[in-house]
């Protein structure tokens, strides 16, 4: 069994890997690196092929990489430097997509962002809600699970998207213009800093625990399912005034970010009776995983 990961050194990524190579499957990972450490895969690195690799350049070597492969997992994104978004998430989605839609696929599955929601309508939000993009990055995720969708369709293979919430754990960055609130909080409480709230503070999020995504993934992988959507997001969504308060500091208030939602609250009952998938880890518990580990 070989599967591929795009972006395997990221955050995400790293830790799909490591669960990959757990479970005996044989694993290719492609990062170029702008994003994503090799550090993140010390664990597993002798275990797995690793290419260097720039998904938006041409499609001819990716089809020797991608040789064999019977799944994909399709995390490779950027979320800095927006001039660099559409090449770096859609064109390096459409290499990608051609260099294996003649493969004997047996699932190509999205890492998709519930960034296209933008400020919904219905909360919790379910699938069928109206995207409604608020910036570039958005846009770009939503861009490239349209054409995986297409493809899919027309080359016939079965492919799934998880549209992600608010995912946090280890490894994730604390610095950036999407890094997760949480790893911003830990990295202030080491450094004995009071805690910055953007905005009022009352705007809630729906906060995902990383080994419930992987698991999410395994289960989209193994399922029988084809060309679905589906949202990975926690049960209940938290203000983010209530996460400050879990980390017993004092906070500090600075403006609000425009394109920012309001609200975040993921609706999970599709993903619940499909793939009967649910998560674990609340965020009490998640980020006293963290606080543990620091």
């Amino acid at each position: 069994m070989k599967a591929l990961v795009t972006g395997g050194a990221g955050f995400i990524g790293s830790h799909l890997v490591e669960e990959l190579v757990n479970k005996k499957y044989e694993v290719v990972v492609i990062d170029n690196l702008s994003t994503g450490n090799l550090k993140n895969l010390k664990f597993v690195i002798k275990k797995i092929k690793f290419f260097k690799y720039d998904l938006s350049k041409n499609t001819k070597k990716l089809e020797k990489i991608t040789k064999g492969v019977e799944y994909v997992f399709h995390l490779a994104s950027l979320s800095k430097y927006p001039s660099k978004y559409h090449k770096a998430n859609v064109v390096s989605t459409i290499n990608i997509l051609k260099a294996v839609c003649r493969l004997k696929l047996k699932k190509f599955i999205y890492s998709a962002s519930a960034s296209c929601y933008g400020n919904p309508k219905k909360i919790p939000t379910s699938e069928k809600e109206k995207i409604k993009i608020l910036s570039p990055y958005a846009f770009t995720k939503w861009k490239s699970e349209k054409e995986i969708m297409k493809y899919a369709k027309i080359y016939k293979f079965p492919a799934i998207s998880l549209r992600l919430f608010n995912v946090y754990g280890p490894r994730f960055p604390s610095t950036g213009p999407y890094s997760s609130v949480i790893s911003i909080f830990l990295k202030q409480k080491k450094n004995n800093k009071p805690l910055t709230i953007v905005g009022d503070g009352l705007q809630t999020r729906s906060f995902i625990y990383i080994s419930d995504v992987i698991n999410s993934m395994m289960k989209a992988m193994r399922s029988k399912i084809s060309n679905e959507i589906f949202n990975v997001g926690s049960q209940k969504s938290i203000q983010i005034k209530k996460v400050a308060k879990i980390f017993s500091r004092k906070m500090t208030y600075i403006p609000k970010r425009s394109g920012d939602p309001r609200h975040s609250f993921a609706d999970i009952k599709k993903i619940k009776k499909k793939l009967n998938w649910k998560p674990y880890i609340s965020i009490k518990k998640g980020i006293g995983i963290l606080l543990k580990k620091k």
